[in-house]
């Protein structure tokens, strides 16, 4: 059966849990854009808490995995090295930080353009070499996007 926006009601309910999550009316506190508002390239590439990684770092690994789920999605194997998984920032200057949230962005609409092509039946395949289904790792990207938007949240307090 399709909903109102012609998808199927499972991947209307993965869209909706990954739209406030991302940037909209999340449950929890503010969506991870939402967190991301009035950090300047500065206070993004600082570690105020020791052995943990920048705001910076964590835009760019989120804004990588949404590519490797995009990817896997559909269908395409995806080896992720260290440096995909934790990409470096290698200038700190305003227009980098605002091309790393561009490209963060960027990765989600088309995770999402992705996801919308979907049908329910489609989500219970699987799609990499870990074994998960395309359930698993679309649910996967919400929790990673909030564990990380909470990670996120302590950064900034910390910088204060």
């Amino acid at each position: 059966m399709m909903n109102e926006t012609g998808g199927t009601y499972e991947i209307h309910r993965i869209l909706d849990q990954m739209d406030r999550g991302f940037s909209g009316d999340a449950w929890h506190g503010p969506p991870l854009m939402g967190l991301l508002e009035g950090v300047s390239a500065e206070g993004a590439s600082k570690h105020p808490v020791k052995k943990a990684h920048s705001i910076w770092e964590l835009v760019q690994h989120i804004d990588a995995w949404n590519t490797i789920v995009h990817r896997r999605i559909e269908n395409q194997e995806v080896e992720v090295s260290s440096e995909q998984d934790w990409p470096r920032a290698w200038e700190v200057s305003e227009v980098e930080w605002k091309r790393a949230l561009h490209n963060l962005k960027e990765s989600r609409r088309r995770l999402r353009e992705s996801v919308e092509r979907l049908r329910d039946d489609q989500l219970e395949e699987v799609v990499d070499k870990n074994k998960s289904s395309r359930y698993v790792l679309l649910h996967g990207i919400v929790q990673h996007d909030l564990y990380h938007a909470g990670q996120i949240a302590i950064l900034k307090k910390a910088l204060e």
